[in-house]
């Protein structure tokens, strides 16, 4: 039985092929003792031949194997070699190529690009910036001279950083070392049918939602920032982040302003990929941001996740089916779950 997802929405999932449900379940097929990917393209079962499961290993308990078209027990390895071109970005001074990572995990270049793509949301390339502008955050508030952060991060340059910092970290890297001296965030606040949210943004984008929230938590990242009530300039982004929030399962284009580690921002992104109504657990999207051994760091990103329901970190759950924690109250949790299962 499945743990996170209906079973019918798994049923039109494989009827469509989804690629985005591989690795999320398996589909069992009673008649031929085999378990496939949602997105095999063996011809369907019967509904009755089907059974779903969790994973591999609960298909492979109930005495299936793997099917030989779709091979399902690949996911694993993709998984596995996902979280060792993670490993390898991550340790090294110099980003690795792309040739280099394939290499290593005995994938194609090509290939890999596309698996890693795939289940992190960017490519390896992105992920080492990421990783490097990451390292720039850390050495901007350790090193005294922003250009030994510069050299410290593994940028050749001053060049090259700043034209990743403006991406990246949202402002000029001295700001960032100085607690966002230098940068103004306006704030505002607005009534949801959820509560009183708030809703902060830099010029870039909205960096703070929250609900109940006093703006005094502006300053927790950015104690050096200029923070100020909007009056009138955030009506417009205002009124969209209501709509957004009232209504979790439509598509927002909001523009943000948020940064967080490399593996945070994967998590974040994995979030997003949740379909409405749906939740996944703290451990698949540990798996999903390439670190199937760090759940509970998966957890610890749900919770610094700084964007209420945008990012939808209220759709991550323990592997029990337990709610786990929220940053803005169980009982909220319980509110956006049931409107987005349409209990509300």
């Amino acid at each position: 039985m499945l743990a996170s997802i209906d079973e019918e929405k798994a049923w039109s999932a494989s009827m469509a092929r989804d690629r985005s449900y591989d690795g999320r379940f398996v589909i069992g097929v009673l008649t031929t003792g085999i378990y496939c990917r949602p997105s095999c393209p063996a011809r369907r079962p019967k509904r009755e031949n089907v059974r779903f499961f969790n994973d591999n290993d609960a298909a492979e308990a109930d005495g299936l194997r793997p099917c030989k078209r779709c091979k399902p027990d690949e996911v694993a390895r993709d998984t596995e070699a996902i979280e060792t071109a993670v490993r390898m970005i991550e340790a090294a001074e110099e980003a690795p190529k792309l040739d280099r990572l394939a290499e290593a995990v005995g994938y194609s270049p090509f290939h890999f690009q596309r698996i890693f793509k795939r289940a992190m949301g960017v490519t390896p390339a992105a992920y080492a910036r990421g990783v490097r502008a990451e390292r720039a955050g850390r050495a901007l508030n350790e090193e005294d001279s922003v250009t030994a952060a510069i050299y410290e991060a593994g940028y050749s340059g001053p060049a090259r950083f700043y034209e990743d910092s403006g991406k990246r970290l949202g402002m000029t890297p001295s700001a960032w070392r100085k607690g966002g001296k230098g940068v103004t965030i306006r704030w505002t606040t607005a009534k949801t049918q959820f509560g009183i949210l708030l809703v902060a943004a830099t010029d870039r984008g909205i960096c703070r939602l929250a609900f109940d929230s006093k703006p005094a938590i502006l300053h927790e990242t950015f104690p050096n920032a200029t923070i100020e009530r909007a009056g009138d300039a955030l009506d417009e982004l205002a009124e969209r982040a209501v709509a957004a929030v009232d209504n979790p399962a439509r598509p927002h284009d909001l523009p943000l302003d948020v940064q967080g580690t490399a593996f945070q921002e994967a998590v974040w992104q994995q979030l997003t990929r949740i379909p409405p109504g749906e939740t996944l657990s703290y451990a698949a999207l540990a798996a999903k941001a390439g670190r199937p051994k760090a759940v509970r760091a998966a957890g610890t990103a749900c919770g610094a996740n700084p964007i209420a329901v945008l990012i939808p970190c209220h759709r991550a759950k323990r592997s029990d089916g337990s709610l786990g924690g929220y940053a803005w109250g169980l009982e909220m949790k319980e509110k956006l779950l049931a409107k987005e299962a349409g209990r509300r």
